[in-house]
């Protein structure tokens, strides 16, 4: 369905708070449980880099379709379904359920636990909705099965060796973390390279680079020029992505919807918007294989540039993860998850916090007036922590805000 002459504002408003009872609490519940059977992953499973949120897209793209079998006011993602008898909450929890034991099988014994504990305990046991929730995941698992994520086996990438190219930051060299996400099917783009990076990375002896090489050497290192206040911004946000974007939505969520369908949606257009996103990014990175400031700044003297001087024993405050700089996954994310906020709230002016789970922070809770104001600060906290270059910051934030606006207008509209 399109909206020719309507704005995102005026479609927000029209439709985004519904009449319906039922609180978002079990979309917020599923959300905190998916989030444990993601970071308890491991073995070839486990979720490295953001492959998490393909998880979370699953989820809440089930409870999403499970929920709307019942209101009738949004697209599902998957075909919908048919009939609607009992309660949208114990749709809702059975969708969860049933992507997560199959998306988790050394986990199903406790995620089954958890499922019967919480239908019990929500007068929810034998409820038919359960029926409708189960419909609803076996079609999300349909529709992404065979979609390239986990592959048992993939051609690892390992850089290159030339100057500009990203070579393993780890001892001993390993291949590209996760390189296979990069070909993932996404969820709502039509390839992972429609929003390429634009402009690409400068060029080694341009003055950008030279301007961009001294700030992250000044104010990533261990030793460095930052204020106590870079520092901390540094630490809280070297959290995981995926983590602290779902923990925001799990406040945000309640203290401003008050029906189960904008919950849903909210989570759904999040996760499936931050999924698309990571896989742009993950293209953008073997795309480019742009090397990080750890190899750049010890390979300083040799790339060309009079203005770049090298110093062979620069470390960046947290360990760099290894992948390629160009363009930065924690920024394509939070370009996505801000401006998918403020596309479906109809506005950046929003308060909302962010809580880190980083030992090292000290404020442990930020608090913001607008969406953007967050991703702001994750630009400059990504080069304070000494793992990417300023233009690899900005330009991911605007793929990411390019992957949101894309996925708002074609995916979950509003029916009426």
């Amino acid at each position: 369905m399109h909206y020719k002459g309507a704005s995102i504002g005026m479609i927000v408003c029209a439709c985004l708070f519904g009449a319906g009872s039922s609180s978002a609490d079990v979309v917020t519940d599923w959300n905190a449980r998916t989030a444990q059977a993601v970071g308890a992953a491991t073995g070839p499973a486990a979720r490295l880099a953001g492959s998490g949120l393909f998880d979370f897209a699953m989820v809440h793209a089930a409870m999403h379709d499970a929920i709307q079998a019942f209101e009738h006011r949004f697209e599902t993602y998957g075909a919908p379904i048919e009939g609607n008898a009992g309660s949208p909450d114990a749709a809702a929890a059975a969708a969860a359920h049933d992507v997560l034991v199959a998306l988790f099988p050394p986990q199903a014994q406790l995620i089954d636990t958890f499922y019967t504990t919480y239908l019990a305990d929500h007068g929810l046991a034998g409820d038919p909705g359960v029926a409708v929730g189960q419909a609803a995941a076996a079609n999300i698992l349909a529709l992404r099965q065979g979609d390239g994520r986990f592959p048992a086996t993939f051609e690892p990438f390992v850089g290159g060796t030339q100057p500009g190219e990203w070579r393993s930051t780890t001892t001993p060299p390993t291949p590209m973390l996760v390189s296979w996400a990069a070909t993932v099917v996404p969820f709502a783009l039509k390839a992972p390279d429609q929003f390429e990076a634009s402009p690409p990375p400068p060029h080694l002896k341009s003055g950008e680079y030279a301007k961009a090489y001294e700030e992250a050497k000044a104010l990533g290192g261990v030793i460095s020029s930052r204020t106590a206040e870079q520092t901390d911004l540094a630490y809280f946000y070297a959290d995981n992505s995926v983590m602290y974007w779902n923990r925001a939505l799990r406040s945000i969520a309640p203290a401003h919807l008050t029906d189960i369908g904008d919950s849903a949606r909210l989570f759904a257009l999040a996760n499936i918007a931050m999924a698309d996103a990571f896989i742009t990014a993950w293209a953008t990175k073997t795309q480019w294989n742009f090397w990080r400031p750890i190899t750049a700044i010890h390979e300083g003297d040799n790339d060309g540039n009079d203005k770049t001087v090298g110093e062979p024993g620069w470390q960046p405050l947290i360990t760099t993860p290894n992948y390629p700089d160009y363009s930065s996954g924690a920024n394509n994310l939070s370009g996505a998850a801000t401006t998918m906020l403020a596309n479906f709230f109809g506005t950046d002016k929003v308060t909302f916090s962010i809580t880190s789970a980083t030992p090292q922070a000290i404020v442990k809770t930020r608090t913001y007036d607008r969406f953007s104001d967050a991703a702001d600060d994750i630009v400059n906290a990504r080069i304070y922590e000494g793992i990417h270059f300023r233009f690899a910051d900005v330009v991911a934030r605007r793929q990411g805000t390019h992957v949101a606006n894309w996925t708002f207008s074609h995916i979950l509209r509003p029916l009426n």
